[in-house]
């Protein structure tokens, strides 16, 4: 059985939108999933990943093709309450240029396929293991659970951003409540974060700069990696359903770095037998805490005084078949929206796989989407965005030199199976182009815009 599901890891080649969900979520899942998850259970997946970066001119380009599967286990529930599992995961760059290599032009690094395997040691081809969960979790309730131990992330700002071979997870304690109809109440510490993209487990302070840092205020190379102090993080959390709208309201607070308050509503209002118009609208507000991570400031991650305001909207209509959104998000001149990548994707409603708008003030974005389902196994998406940032000399509100641009996602992604047997295949390609200046320098321009990529992935779940 192994060598079979092994063999069916090497397949293909992509990139997912998808989250391998290993640890019970009894609040997400369906009765019969939960009855399935009592039992013991052996996990595996695997996945095959293909992707290549296509630059303009000159400039180097990428590929790499990686495989991976990942095992794990956990015990029956015990005393009805209590389950304990683990999972861990082998990937092995089976074909790539040279990802250690810097460009000859710009001498800048690879930037996206290198998160395919090891960030830290990219030229390494030998396979690549990694220990993602260690958990104990204990149910109560109808439908309650905390969790204790290494498992997957889930906030808006620290998710599993699973777009490479494997997820991010965190180490720490997380519960769940959900005794009262229509109330969630969500409340976390961790201690821990392994990012995607590497192979070990970090303090918090650790885990801020494992990606490339890029400039201070001062438009010098920023220092925090290595140099950042922080016990923890904390995150609490209230979702509510108030007729056709759900509000969620959350804070992070990252000890000695910074505090993001954030909250989100969503509104679907009725248009028709199996139609409605969707709104939603997103506010965070962030500053910085302590000393920003180190009493010299030119190697604390966030400087004293700092923050930034976020304002997010979307309108949509929605059918059994078609979905459409046309999105907006305005980051204030106010500072910089500072959030680790290494701890996961922008939750705004203008995200496309691919960029992040993490590191900028005074953004404006907008970007529509169409998605089209006209069965259960298949889903197509074509969306398109405009992003107007800060001049790319202007450091003090754009972090990595990034010029204003435009992105195009194009998707198709066929499923079959059911839970907990199904494999899916996804193609994902992405093309940005510039439309801020450059400055006829190619520091700007390599790896950020005037490129497009293709990816695609294989996944199997058993």
């Amino acid at each position: 059985m192994i060598g079979r599901l092994l063999a069916l890891g090497l397949m293909a080649l992509l990139t997912t939108n998808g989250t391998a969900v290993w640890a019970n979520q009894p609040d997400t899942l369906t009765a019969k999933q939960q009855r399935w998850l009592g039992r013991e259970r052996f996990p595996i997946r695997a996945r095959s990943f293909f992707m290549a970066t296509d630059n303009q001119g000159e400039l180097s380009d990428a590929y790499a093709w990686g495989v991976g599967v990942g095992l794990g286990y956990q015990t029956p529930r015990l005393f009805n309450h209590l389950t304990v599992g683990g999972t861990a995961f082998f990937s092995k760059n089976l074909l790539s240029s040279d990802l250690a290599a810097r460009d000859s032009q710009t001498g800048q690094p690879n930037r996206y396929e290198i998160g395919l395997f090891d960030g830290q040691n990219p030229g390494n081809h030998a396979v690549l293991s990694r220990l993602e969960e260690v958990y104990a979790q204990y149910v109560f309730g109808k439908k309650s659970w905390i969790t204790l131990g290494r498992q997957l992330p889930r906030s808006p700002f620290i998710n599993p951003q699973d777009g490479r071979m494997s997820p991010t997870f965190v180490e720490g304690i997380v519960l769940e409540w959900n005794e009262r109809p229509n109330t969630q109440i969500h409340a976390e510490y961790l201690t821990r974060i392994a990012p995607r993209s590497t192979l070990g487990w970090y303090t918090i302070g650790e885990s801020m700069g494992l990606y490339p840092v890029g400039v201070d205020a001062t438009g010098k190379a920023s220092q925090y990696a290595g140099n950042t102090q922080s016990a923890g993080i904390t995150q609490l959390a209230i979702t509510q359903k108030v007729g056709k709208v759900v509000l969620q309201l959350w804070d992070t607070h990252v000890q000695n770095i910074f505090n993001m308050t954030y909250t989100r509503a969503d509104l679907g209002i009725p248009a028709g037998k199996k139609r409605q118009v969707v709104a939603g609208l997103q506010l965070a507000r962030q500053w910085t805490v302590g000393n920003g991570g180190n009493d010299e400031s030119a190697k604390a991650y966030d400087q004293p005084g700092n923050r930034s305001l976020i304002f997010s909207g979307r309108v949509g209509y929605q059918t059994t078949r078609w979905t459409s959104y046309l999105n907006a998000t305005r980051i204030t001149a106010e500072g910089r929206y500072l959030m680790p990548r290494e701890w996961g994707r922008d939750p705004f409603y203008t995200f496309l796989m691919r960029e992040k708008n993490e590191g900028f003030g005074d953004l404006t974005a907008v970007n529509t989407n169409l998605f089209f389902t006209p069965t259960s196994h298949i889903k197509a998406e074509a969306s398109f965005g405009y992003y107007r940032l800060p001049d790319v000399k202007n450091s003090v509100l754009n972090k990595y030199g990034m010029p204003s641009y435009t992105q195009t996602n194009l998707s198709f992604t066929y499923r079959s199976g059911n839970f907990p047997n199904s494999w899916d295949v996804q193609l994902l390609w992405v093309l940005k182009t510039d439309v801020g200046n450059t400055y006829d320098n190619n520091r700007y321009v390599y790896n950020r815009v005037g490129m497009h990529q293709i990816n695609l992935i294989l996944n199997y779940r058993l």
